[in-house]
């Protein structure tokens, strides 16, 4: 089992106004609750520790978790309201957000709610988004990550939102936390670039992470595919050939493929992470892609399947992809 930590929230995508209004879709939605969402669709057992709120945006997330066959012994119910995520995309179905969140369930959690204890069963924890960094959210998940590092995988996919954040110097001191803790980082080369505003390159940023003992980085470049780094030394996969519909849950779901992936080939530990060979990694890589392709032919955080990846994991990979 997998447990993801983060930020459930409810999407508000805002279609072009025309006369003054501006139709809109709610969608369930936020970074790790969509990699929880992902496991389960790829045969990974999952749970999900967050806050969610009783008002009607909560009661739809946290039947959405049921449905899907996560497990929803860690949610922490609030009356504090559900954050609202206001999504626009460009022509070329890149997303915006604002966030309308300030002391919302999911920012609420305290290290009270933490469990004290763990299961065996769980292999892996994650973390990612803009919960690393506010409070009292960020600082309970940073004292968990550090409580279970070297005794369970720990990936962090900073998924990095400003808009939520505020002060970069905020986040930076807050993700530190989290990267010492990490046994896998993936990061897209967007959150590379807005971290360091441009000052750090994708490779640069993965052989930071490295000294700072993560076993695994993975930075997707977007139509490029993506590359891992590690002991065994640098690999990269091509993108897959799709059309676009946009890019909303792409990276969400090449964090879950993933993890699914090792979990599915036995290597979901420290130690055989750190093992890896150079054939396993580009593997593991080119199944990310796969699904990550899939995702991005359809509107919203549309999560592929088991049977959906391994089909298209079969297909002839060229250059246009979202491996994001």
């Amino acid at each position: 089992m997998i447990l993801v930590c983060g930020e459930a929230l409810v999407d508000l995508f805002a279609e072009t106004s025309t006369g003054g209004e501006m139709p809109a879709r709610i969608v369930a939605g936020g970074s790790p609750y969509n990699v929880a969402i992902g496991l389960a669709r790829l045969g990974i057992e999952s749970a999900f520790l967050g806050g969610i709120s009783r008002d009607g945006f909560g009661t739809l997330l946290a039947e959405l978790l049921a449905r899907e066959g996560v497990d929803d012994r860690y949610l922490v119910r609030t009356e504090r309201l559900s954050t609202i995520s206001v999504v626009t995309t460009d022509r070329d179905g890149h997303p915006g957000y604002a966030f309308h969140g300030e002391g919302a369930a999911d920012r609420s959690l305290t290290a009270a709610d933490l469990p004290a204890v763990l299961p065996d069963a769980i292999r892996a924890l994650t973390f990612g988004s803009y919960t690393m960094a506010v409070e009292p959210v960020g600082s309970a998940f940073a004292a968990l990550a550090e409580r279970e590092r070297g005794r369970r995988v720990i990936s962090i996919d900073p998924n990095l939102r400003p808009t939520a954040i505020g002060d970069m110097a905020v986040w930076h001191r807050a993700a530190e936390r989290f990267y010492r803790a990490a046994t896998i980082i993936k990061a897209s080369e967007e959150d590379i670039r807005i971290a360091w505003d441009g000052r750090r390159s994708p490779a640069e940023a993965a052989f930071h992470w490295l000294d700072l003992g993560a076993r695994l980085v993975v930075v997707t470049l977007g139509e490029q595919g993506a590359t891992g780094f590690s002991a065994a030394g640098q690999v990269s996969v091509p993108g897959h050939r799709v059309e676009v519909k946009d890019t909303v849950g792409a990276g969400d779901t090449f964090h879950a493929a993933l993890l699914a992936r090792l979990a599915l080939t036995g290597r979901l530990s420290p130690e055989a992470i750190a093992g890896l060979d150079r054939e396993a990694l580009a593997d593991l890589l080119a199944y990310a892609a796969a699904a990550a392709a899939i995702t991005v032919t359809r509107r919203g955080a549309d999560l592929p399947t088991a049977v959906e990846v391994e089909a298209a994991a079969r297909s002839p990979r060229a250059a246009r992809s979202a491996g994001a």
